[in-house]
């Protein structure tokens, strides 16, 4: 099964306006990590497309331009826990741990098990056939670093 671009699978239009934030944020950054575009351009152009409907729009733009400025530092975060240069990473599994990696670091009001969950659920609906379960995987350790407090406890409370 080969993956299309994220612009090109279908969003679901039940998805919450969160979600599909988190959609036209994975479209943008994948177009990003193809062609290096300013991040307006592309803010622009994932704008224009159905993707976008619909979307928490603050929260598009909070994750697109947080993502791209912050890059080299997600990057740094997720390096520990990837099998590869994150460059050699398929753009649709990047562009989904950098969005995991990116609200597990700056938007600690989501719980980490929600952002892991929507980084994988973005993976399952616009990535290779089991690229959801690397970035599950690399997401539960980014998040035992990133809120090693909140991991603990939800780890200590399962017991």
């Amino acid at each position: 099964m080969s993956a299309g671009t994220p612009s090109t699978k279908r969003s679901g239009s039940g998805a919450s306006a969160r979600r599909r934030a988190r959609q036209a944020a994975l479209t943008g950054l994948y177009q990003w990590l193809i062609s290096r575009e300013e991040p307006a351009v592309i803010q622009v152009n994932v704008e224009e497309q159905d993707v976008h409907a619909g979307c928490d729009k603050a929260h598009f733009e909070v994750l697109l331009h947080g993502c791209i400025a912050q890059a080299h530092d997600l990057d740094a975060a997720l390096a520990r826990h990837v099998d590869r240069p994150t460059g050699e990473l398929s753009p649709v599994e990047h562009a989904a741990l950098m969005i995991g990696a990116y609200e597990l670091r700056n938007c600690v009001e989501i719980p980490y098990r929600v952002v892991i969950n929507e980084a994988v659920e973005l993976t399952k609906a616009f990535g290779g056939t089991d690229g959801h379960k690397y970035v599950n995987g690399v997401l539960d350790k980014a998040a035992a670093d990133l809120r090693s407090v909140e991991v603990q406890a939800a780890r200590t409370g399962r017991s």
